[in-house]
Formats: structure tokens, sequence, C-alpha cells
């Protein structure tokens, strides 16, 4: 299988071969901080590989006090990344950075407890196709 990727600016392109074996939505506060949003949404494979296409200087990682909480990044538009971790051992992929279909849905939610106190019944939010008038 093969997936490709890219950041928002178009700077940074990339190629996964392989098969994501883990798909988790992690809502601790440092998925939360880094994303902006409610929860991360991480793929996850010890046997994929990923191949930079271009703009490869362009992609920055960062270690949070070398803790474990990687980020990698487009140092242009800030779109995450993909990232090796674990001395090589997984490749980690945000799941909105893949340009192609996903054969995978979420497995569950990690670090529930952590959740946003406004993360709660947002399947009953009102969904609209573009940003609402007024």
């Amino acid at each position: 299988m093969k997936h490709s990727g890219s950041c928002l600016c178009g700077e940074v392109t990339f190629e996964i071969e392989g098969e994501f074996e883990n798909f988790y939505l992690c809502h601790c506060k440092r998925c939360r901080k880094d994303t902006g949003s409610a929860h991360a949404a991480n793929l996850f494979s010890s046997t994929a590989k990923l191949k930079w296409l271009s703009g490869k200087e362009k992609a920055k990682t960062f270690n949070f006090r070398l803790e474990g909480h990687i980020k990698s990044f487009c140092t242009n538009c800030g779109s995450a990344l993909p990232n090796i971790q674990m001395d090589g051992k997984l490749l980690v992929v945000p799941a909105g950075s893949i340009d192609s279909d996903i054969n995978i849905n979420p497995q569950g939610h990690i670090y529930y407890k952590s959740k946003a106190n406004w993360d709660a019944e947002l399947e009953k939010v009102p969904k609209f196709e573009e940003l609402p008038n007024g």
C-alpha cells in the first residue's frame, strides 16, 4: 500500500509505503495544544517506510522537553508532518497530512480522561456545508 501526503502549502511532499497498524485519536493536553483541536489523529506503523519527495529541509521536528511528545511540521506553513520515533522503530503520521484514502479507521480515543471540557456530544452540534451566515 502506498500513501501520498503533503503540508498545507505544498512545499513538503512525501510518500509512505506499507500498512498502518494503529490509528488513535489522542486527547492528551500536549496533543490538544500542538493541534489546536480536541485531539490529534495519528497513524502508527512499525513497518511502513517514509520517503520525502520534496521539501525535506523544511520539515522540522520538535521533541517537547525530550519527554517523547514529538511533532514534526513544515517550517513554512506549520502543518503537521510524519516523524520517526522510538529509535527508528515507529513511524507516526498525522492522518490529516495524508492526501490519499486511508484504509484504516480510528481504533480508539486515548488519554480520554484528559479531553477538553467542551469535547462532548459533538455529533449533536449542527453541521454546515460551508461557513454559516451570521
